[in-house]
């Protein structure tokens, strides 16, 4: 997630010490696997010719469960005004820090992190992964993958598949996909199959629901983060299709508003703005498309039900943690044995969660599809809710949808569930639901 514009933010976590070295556990600065990660770290980021890495990402963290706790750090080469610096994003469960440092200074915060914070390190270069495992008592285990041509396959993929936007797209640049010659930025190739996937699945859906027919297009962004995909929704309506188009990304961080806006002008941008605001406080106008990507738990169920306030004819989802169903759920017979795993209970809780959205919004006249966004490989939320207004009621779907959202709830003792509750249709489970014999 490499940084729109070259940002920093103060974390308390992102100080290095003077020397971070000699703060370690001997047993970790003396370690020959962690010592010669970080010299490859150091002889990929000072090559005469330029940095040889694309990424760095420092996983598994000591400690865990605090709402402020970091979970992950992932480092990037950056340019700044004709210096080499590396880029931090410091990644909480519902915030992500950005910090530029001077190259030696970022060397040094990678090595203070190391061990101390973190137990798994992964560095990309264009040919391989470097791969360092540290274990609880210090001791290091340094392995290294090949990897395919990522600029090569690239190329090739982009010849043989239909690209819905061009890499000659001024925005792609400024928000730094690209470089100012429209070249792609080999750490920013993921990022660029998302966007592509995403404005697929757009262009679609704005098909299917008849909405290149009319005379302007409103299209509301919750959640648009640096809005790389509010951008090139944008330059596909107005670009792309010739359609006038008023597109609003609304994000809580006024950094990231201010870099998006300031972006826009540049550009000199028509029909697009950001504007910072929550989207549980959000008061619902007229709107023909919502998307709500990697909204927080029943953030995701708020941006629904805007959506249905504001008579939107295509509603998109991405959603992220599923936390409300979690503690409700029962595990009835005979799926006790199952459920006692907790990553099978967190999936549970997932798949229960998006599959009561979906028939709800199925109550509401919509017809509904979940399914992958983007392969695993290129991101962890890969989910997409897609809903589609019906163009003419359906009775007795829109009852068969509902009934199968008590039915559901009975079997697994869901008492609440936010979407249903904001529609006015939450209710306690007519019947206790089924436990294990004793």
């Amino acid at each position: 997630m490499t940084p729109a514009s070259l940002h920093s933010a103060a974390d308390p976590a992102a100080d290095p010490a003077a020397d971070p070295a000699a703060a370690l556990p001997g047993v970790l600065a003396a370690d020959p696997a962690r010592s010669r990660f970080l010299q490859h770290l150091a002889d990929a980021a000072q090559a005469p010719s330029g940095p040889t890495w694309q990424r760095l990402l420092l996983a598994k963290p000591l400690s865990q469960g605090g709402s402020n706790e970091l979970q992950r750090v992932l480092v990037r080469p950056l340019l700044l005004r004709g210096q080499a610096c590396l880029s931090f994003v410091y990644s909480h469960p519902t915030k992500d820090v950005t910090k530029n440092l001077p190259l030696d200074e970022g060397l040094a915060q990678v090595a203070a992190l190391l061990g101390p914070q973190f137990r798994n390190a992964h560095l990309h270069t264009a040919t391989q992964e470097l791969q360092l495992v540290l274990s609880k008592k210090g001791k290091g285990h340094l392995s290294a993958h090949a990897l395919p041509d990522v600029a090569a396959a690239t190329a090739a993929h982009d010849r043989a598949k239909q690209r819905w936007l061009g890499l000659d797209r001024p925005f792609l640049a400024a928000l730094g996909v690209t470089t100012p010659q429209g070249a792609l930025v080999p750490a920013m190739a993921r990022k660029w199959k998302q966007i592509n996937k995403f404005v697929e699945i757009f262009a679609h859906a704005i098909d299917t629901a008849g909405l290149a027919h009319q005379p302007g297009i409103d299209v509301v962004d919750f959640g648009a983060g640096r809005a790389y995909l509010t951008f090139a929704v944008h330059d596909w309506l107005t670009h792309g299709r010739g359609l006038p188009a008023r597109v609003t990304g609304v994000e809580l961080r006024p950094d990231l508003v201010a870099e998006g806006n300031a972006s826009i002008a540049r550009l000199g941008l028509q029909g697009l703005r950001m504007q910072q605001g929550d989207v549980r406080d959000w008061q619902a106008e007229p709107m023909d498309v919502m998307i709500a990507l990697h909204a927080c738990d029943t953030a995701t169920d708020h941006a629904i039900h805007l959506g249905l306030q504001a008579g939107a004819k295509v509603m998109l989802c991405s959603p992220c943690c599923h936390k409300q169903l979690r503690p409700q759920l029962l595990a009835p017979h005979p799926l006790k044995s199952v459920f006692q795993h907790g990553i099978h209970a967190e999936q549970q809780a997932e798949m229960l969660t998006d599959s009561l959205r979906a028939l709800l919004l199925e109550s509401q006249g919509y017809d509904t599809q979940v399914f992958e966004f983007v392969a695993l490989e290129h991101t962890r939320k890969n989910k997409m809710i897609l809903a589609i207004k019906r163009p003419h009621p359906q009775p007795a779907a829109a009852a068969a949808a509902l009934a199968q959202v008590e039915e559901i709830k009975r079997f697994f003792g869901v008492r609440e569930q936010a979407l249903q509750t904001l529609l006015g249709q939450g209710q306690p489970p007519a019947q206790p639901p089924p436990t294990m014999p004793a």
